[in-house]
């Protein structure tokens, strides 16, 4: 362990590590933008890794970056190279290949081993090396791991049936077609009726909204506030819905709703999706409850209002930000929820955006109208989500230090 600790040793190999993630990052990002074969070199990787993590102890970080964008391009012309091309690569996507390899090499790997000396490193200084190393590269697989599905959405979307048919792998786009690239989303809305799916998901959603605060609001607060028998009972045990997997459910609700009639409406909907997202609205609105300075409350009961009135003038107010929080993340279960919509909904006039979007898996349809109504359900809640997310993270918050 001694001997891993020290910086010509731990630097090369986590300079060998990050090497091949950028290389393959690289590889994937330029392959999906250019439809050219790009790949990560192993051997090129490794030699060129252990000296990259070599040089970062010793090289200024410009220098470094600036000379790892010229070796790259160098080995990128031998069998040693870090980021190997294929025959038909354009002279602008070879360029773009060592920037962006010896650039996103080089400035994050000195910054990584910054804290390791030449010599023998301490347990603190190896190990916040290797703490850098590991949110970078999570960073990394995350971000691929999200953007890159995404991104083949997008892109199949955009294309036309004898593009996808010619080379499915191709994901670049002919710009010069202008507007005809959106043909997919015109003819969804046209041809597929996907103006009314998505009114039906917003305002299901929006109802469900609406009805899950009517409960648990005042469930919430009273777990948090009222003292009563099985208080704290009931308190530990409302998420233990969710230990139920709906799939399990699902064939008694199907037969409960076909013998009542409620199959196939929307009334349907909005009588059980509020099942599956009042008991996670009561958990998150009762920890903020009790954050809330009792004195407050007391002091209007003192003042002649009712129980309800303290709630409504006092406390309500106090939690618009739990409120904002729960109301966005209950629409967003109500808007991605796809296993009761499927089974409960046969009627095309009253599909939700996601029973709406299944019906497009088929032989009969063009792939790139499926990726076109995946992007349609993923883009509202995606702009809700990133617009209200600071009310979000201070709802989730806000109730975890007391007063």
């Amino acid at each position: 362990m001694t001997a891993l600790r020290n910086g010509f040793v731990l630097g090369p190999l986590i300079g060998v590590l990050w090497l091949f993630l950028v290389a393959t990052a690289v590889a994937v990002t330029l392959s999906f933008a250019t439809g050219m074969a790009f790949r990560p070199g192993l051997l090129g990787v490794l030699l060129f890794g252990l000296g990259l993590g070599a040089a970062a102890l010793m090289v200024p970080r410009l220098a470094l970056a600036a000379g790892a964008v010229a070796l790259t391009a160098l080995l990128m012309l031998t069998p040693l190279a870090p980021l190997i091309t294929g025959p038909q690569v354009s002279t602008l996507s070879f360029i773009l290949g060592a920037a962006m390899t010896g650039l996103g090499a080089a400035l994050p790997l000195a910054g990584m081993l910054r804290p390791l000396p030449r010599g023998t490193a301490t347990r603190h200084e190896a190990e916040e090396s290797i703490l850098h190393f590991l949110f970078w590269a999570g960073m990394v697989i995350f971000t691929a791991a999200v953007v890159i599905p995404f991104y083949v959405m997008v892109m199949t979307s955009l294309k036309s049936q004898g593009a996808l048919l010619q080379n499915p792998l191709d994901f670049s786009l002919d710009l010069s077609k202008g507007f005809g690239l959106f043909r997919s989303y015109v003819e969804l809305f046209r041809d597929f009726n996907f103006g009314s799916y998505l009114w039906t998901s917003f305002y299901v959603s929006v109802l469900t909204v609406f009805i899950t605060l009517l409960f648990s609001v005042p469930g919430a607060y009273a777990v948090a506030r009222l003292r009563f028998r099985g208080r704290a009972a009931l308190s530990r045990s409302v998420l233990l819905i969710y230990m139920v997997p709906m799939i399990v459910l699902a064939l008694p609700i199907y037969i409960a709703f076909s013998m009542t009639g409620l199959r196939n409406t929307i009334t349907g909907l909005l009588m059980i999706y509020p099942v599956t997202t009042i008991p996670v609205a009561l958990y998150m609105l009762q920890g903020y409850f009790r954050g809330l300075p009792g004195e407050v409350e007391e002091a209007g009961l003192m003042d002649g209002l009712s129980r309800l009135q303290v709630i409504w003038k006092i406390t309500l107010p106090l939690s618009l930000p739990a409120l904002a929080s729960v109301s966005l993340y209950i629409f967003m279960i109500a808007w991605n929820e796809f296993l009761l919509a499927f089974m409960l909904l046969d009627d095309p006039s009253k599909f939700t955006l996601t029973r709406g979007v299944a019906m497009l898996n088929s032989s009969e349809i063009p792939r790139q109208h499926l990726m076109a109504g995946a992007v349609i359900a993923t883009l509202p809640v995606m702009a809700l989500f990133l617009g209200l997310e600071r009310f979000m993270t201070k709802g989730l918050t806000a109730g975890s230090v007391k007063g």
